[in-house]
């Protein structure tokens, strides 16, 4: 495919760096708007501004597939989008900081008049990160959750525990739910697939698929005693905040929100039904305390600054939190949150990294999820006409993969070795990132 990119920030890069080895990619910026990361790929760069026709035709824009505005102007992203939409049959994503863009913008997209003129979908990335937190929360102990087949089948990820009878059994022993498979491992920073004779360890990160039914089971047996949680709070009550706040008051939690800004305080007053509004600093030890904070189901850390959340995070870990989530500005710190101790630590770049993976699509294969910061892959497989039915147990499947579920028309089938899987069929499958450009040409040919 043909992409062009209008944005050479951190998340064009992240954009960029994930399509570049199998798509034609042009890069569309002013030249000191250019992340030096953009160096080490082999992408074409245009300097100038994608809401410029000339530009957008040096660009060659009328033979472009998918055309993505990640500019930090919101503003220059709509014009460039709606422009692109007048000169070529490109496939538009729109990235936007500002909920009522988010808001107008698909009103105008799914408006029932006959119209060209409109984006195809836009992308508020604090929205994305709102949603996959409030996944996580609703799930005990959970350190992901995706929903798929309308939330009848999920993927879980959970930490195996000192104690757990889990620990130094092998999965063949594990005796799990019937309709749940364990697809995947992370053990000290590295994911792999699991076999039958795999030695689940302590500290261990595995990743389930089934019937939602089947892994709330596995959860209460293996993982946690209860099955909701009650008390959350929330630090930062900035727009993902407020809006996470909004979406947990739904649930009739038991809901705090910590804010600094007394002004600020005033309005998530006025905006929130159910939820305490606290007027403090999340680091403040002796609020903390005085506010039991640290009894707490989940605590969420989403200011805008990472070294705040970190500390917020540490202090509540300390305390004695059973979990806390920690919003991440900088994808390289992931990995620094989680090594001290964090138990979750979310970007919103990378959700929306998700969310244009599952946009681009030119075959019968989508990516539904990524997971373990992109080492992992479900894959959305459409079965053609063509496929031959076979026994799962004779499908010779050219790298290591897992077939977790089969969609059958309206059946959800978590699948064994004498399951056959015919044309028609929707398989999700889960592998490695490594590995899924092989799976994908598997199924592809």
């Amino acid at each position: 495919m043909k992409i062009i990119i209008f944005g050479a920030n951190d998340i064009g890069f992240l954009i960029a760096n994930e399509f570049y080895t199998d798509n034609d990619i042009t890069v569309i910026d002013e030249e000191k708007n250019k992340v030096d990361a953009f160096n080490k790929l082999d992408v074409g760069f245009i300097s100038g501004n994608a809401s410029n026709i000339e530009i957008l035709k040096h660009a060659g824009i009328k033979d472009t597939d998918v055309f993505i505005a990640c500019n930090d102007s919101d503003e220059l992203n709509i014009v460039a989008c709606l422009t692109v939409k007048r000169l070529s049959k490109a496939k538009t994503l729109c990235f936007v900081r500002k909920e009522e863009y988010k808001s107008s913008l698909g009103i105008a997209t799914n408006a029932e008049c006959n119209c060209d003129f409109y984006i195809d979908d836009v992308i508020w990335p604090e929205e994305l990160l709102t949603q996959e937190i409030f996944r996580i929360i609703t799930v005990a102990k959970a350190l992901d959750v995706e929903y798929f087949a309308d939330g009848r089948a999920r993927l879980l990820e959970y930490k195996v525990p000192k104690y757990s009878p889990l620990v130094k059994t092998q999965v063949k022993n594990c005796e799990f739910p019937k309709d749940t498979l364990i697809v995947g491992i992370t053990r000290e920073g590295e994911l792999f697939i699991p076999n039958g004779e795999t030695t689940l360890l302590e500290n261990d990160k595995v990743i389930f698929m089934g019937l939602s039914h089947s892994l709330n089971l596995l959860a209460g047996k293996f993982f946690h005693e209860k099955e909701f949680v009650k008390y959350v709070t929330i630090i930062g009550g900035g727009s993902v905040g407020l809006k996470l706040a909004k979406t947990l008051e739904n649930l009739r939690l038991k809901l705090k929100i910590i804010e600094k800004d007394e002004e600020r305080c005033n309005y998530l007053s006025e905006e929130l039904n159910n939820a305490l509004v606290i007027n403090g600093d999340g680091t403040d030890l002796e609020l903390l305390n005085e506010e039991d904070i640290a009894s707490s189901d989940v605590v969420v850390s989403v200011t805008n600054n990472d070294e705040k959340n970190l500390l917020c995070s540490l202090l509540l870990k300390h305390l004695g939190t059973a979990r806390v989530i920690s919003r991440v500005s900088k994808d390289t710190n992931i990995a620094l949150f989680e090594q001290v101790g964090i138990d979750i630590a979310i970007s919103s770049k990378t959700a929306s990294l998700n969310e244009i993976k599952n946009n681009i699509k030119d075959t019968n294969i989508g990516i539904l999820a990524t997971v373990e910061q992109g080492q992992g892959e479900v894959l959305n497989i459409e079965l053609p006409e063509t496929f031959k039915e076979i026994k799962l147990m004779d499908l010779k499947l050219p790298a290591k993969a897992i077939l977790g579920i089969v969609q059958r028309n309206n059946r959800i089938i978590i699948p064994n070795g004498t399951t056959q899987i015919m044309s028609g069929d929707n398989i999700i499958i889960f592998t490695t990132s490594t590995n899924a450009p092989i799976i994908k040409k598997f199924f592809g040919e």
